[in-house]
């Protein structure tokens, strides 16, 4: 008996079950944008642009209406196949569970004429890599550089370096780090980031600026995701280390950290506004407080927690010892006037799009809202399902293809980008959902799609990984469809726009956000900027 494929399945879907793989929220949305997005043909499509076939069988709710879908014959040749009575084959097909890499999942497959999905395998680079010796830097960077390194050789051993998205502070950061591994030999420089994106920038840029700026062989450690060194061998060179990773292992073994701290003389903490958090706290202290010669250098294009929180903030800055590097530039009251008419920022033009006809807050999420450090995650998931302010989402990323190729959207939901994406692939654009919950390979594929130097206009609708540590310079526009209360969040989206034509960007960068009523929002990059000087002054 011949078996069906997963297509012929689908194929016999009714409305009904249609609406409910693809979701109400979709198909209205759908339904709003263009009838004929809603027919049973392109609701199939969208499925499967939402949930790969192998995504609908491992799920026992999509699976079990699936299965059901079988012809007789067909689902008592399943059943037996998975070790069921065939003679109650529907019954037990709905209600059978069936675990990951199992023998039952992979004879489920083998009946479609599918592979089973398979642990995400990626070629990556190993824990230890050599990097053997053109690398300026501009002079607003070389004027940073020696103010840090003044600083770092002060008694206090402490300093963050402030400088806008887009201004080059990883680059103008490697030079100091290179000045410390050629004055002391031998020594380990340790860069600690929250993210595997900012680990794997600062990697993949170390390895560019050693080659240049260089004075011997080192060695390069990688400490984050699956990625592991023994302690034992780190001797010389650049380690770059999840902040996470480390203060696990660091709990299991208290020794890890004595013997890091023992040969490391200066720490750098990448998007150093969290380093107030307890538990990173904890560890800097441990790591730099061991030795009177280990120094702690910040990055950070905001400096301080919040917009609105100026005890956190003043915690961060007595961290710091109150000595912050911030760009001066002769002639500029902000640097980031300084860096758009020269050409290293994009100019951002601001585009608010009010939205005011949304169901409303109750008394309950206003008072939650006023207290929170950011929007609670609830009011969040009921803007990402609101359809008239997804319409307008849509609209606006439609109306913004007409003049960028490079868009990025900032959901506000996991669910909420790939609604957005699936939407946006139904209506004929190239677009794409990258977020925590998508496989590093599939994530890798999509950026580098992304990236790439084909005309066409291209999407990705992103929640939660691609606000730091990504770099598209093409990318010229940027729809931020989730509300914040954090200026840092708000300013990191905007900073994904803004690379200049200086730095391989664009002259312009359009920003479009959608302003919910009665929830905070931010202006300007510069008024940003300049938000928490006061703390650090004295």
């Amino acid at each position: 008996m011949d078996r069906p494929s997963f297509s012929q399945l689908l194929s016999r879907a009714d409305d009904e079950t249609l609406q409910h793989l693809v979701g109400p929220h979709a198909v209205r949305l759908l339904s709003a944008l263009d009838p004929h997005l809603a027919t049973p043909t392109r609701l199939r499509q969208t499925c499967l642009q939402l949930h790969p076939p192998e995504d609908l069988l491992v799920n026992q709710e999509s699976r079990a209406r699936l299965l059901a879908l079988l012809r007789p014959e067909h689902a008592a040749a399943l059943a037996e196949d998975l070790g069921l009575d065939a003679r109650a084959s529907y019954a037990q097909l709905k209600e059978i569970g069936i675990r990951r890499n199992s023998t039952r999942q992979q004879r489920l497959f083998a009946f479609f004429g599918m592979a089973p999905p398979e642990a995400n395998v990626i070629m990556t680079p190993g824990s230890l890599d050599t990097v053997s010796a053109d690398y300026a830097l501009f002079d607003h960077q070389r004027t940073a550089e020696r103010e840090v390194l003044d600083a770092l050789r002060s008694p206090e051993r402490r300093v963050l370096l402030h400088m806008p998205t887009g201004a080059g502070k990883t680059r103008t950061a490697l030079h100091v780090v290179a000045s410390e591994l050629r004055r002391r030999e031998p020594t380990i420089i340790l860069w600690l980031a929250y993210s595997e994106e900012l680990c794997e920038q600062a990697a993949t840029e170390f390895e560019q600026a050693w080659s240049y700026l260089g004075d011997r062989t080192v060695d390069m450690y990688r400490f984050w995701g699956d990625r592991t060194v023994d302690i034992s061998d780190v001797r010389d060179g650049f380690m770059v280390a999840g902040l996470a990773k480390t203060y696990e292992k660091v709990k299991r073994d208290a020794q890890f950290v004595t013997r890091l701290a023992d040969r490391t003389s200066m720490v750098v903490i990448d998007e150093a506004h969290q380093a107030i958090a307890d538990t990173y706290r904890f560890l800097l202290d441990l790591l730099v407080e061991r030795s009177d010669h280990t120094s702690l250098m910040g990055l950070t294009a905001t400096p301080g927690r919040s917009w609105n929180d100026p005890e956190a903030d003043e915690e961060l800055s007595n961290f710091f010892r109150r000595r912050k590097v911030t760009l001066q530039v002769s002639g500029y009251g902000n640097p980031v006037d300084y860096l758009i008419d020269h050409g290293y920022l994009a100019k951002p033009l601001f585009r608010p799009i009010s939205y005011t006809e949304g169901e409303r807050l109750d008394e309950r999420h206003v008072k939650l809202i006023a207290v929170s450090l950011d929007v609670p995650e609830d009011v969040l998931r009921q803007l990402a399902e609101d359809e008239k302010r997804n319409l307008l989402v849509v609209n606006a990323v439609e109306n913004l293809t007409r003049q960028h190729e490079r868009i990025l959207v900032f959901a506000a939901t996991v669910d909420h980008a790939r609604l957005l994406a699936a939407v946006l692939q139904a209506r004929g654009f190239d677009a794409s959902a990258v977020t925590g919950a998508t496989p590093r390979d599939e994530r890798s594929r999509m950026i580098h799609r992304y990236k790439n130097n084909d005309p066409e206009p291209r999407i990705i609708c992103n929640y939660g990984v691609l606000t730091a540590g990504f770099d598209a310079p093409r990318t010229s526009a940027a729809v931020i469809a989730r509300p914040t209360k954090s200026l840092v969040l708000y300013s990191q989206m905007v900073g994904r726009a803004t690379r200049g034509p200086r730095a391989g960007g664009n002259t312009e960068a359009e920003i479009v956000t959608v302003v919910d009523t009665n929830l905070p929002g931010f202006g300007d990059m510069a008024t940003a900027f300049g938000n928490w000087e006061d703390v650090w002054d004295g």
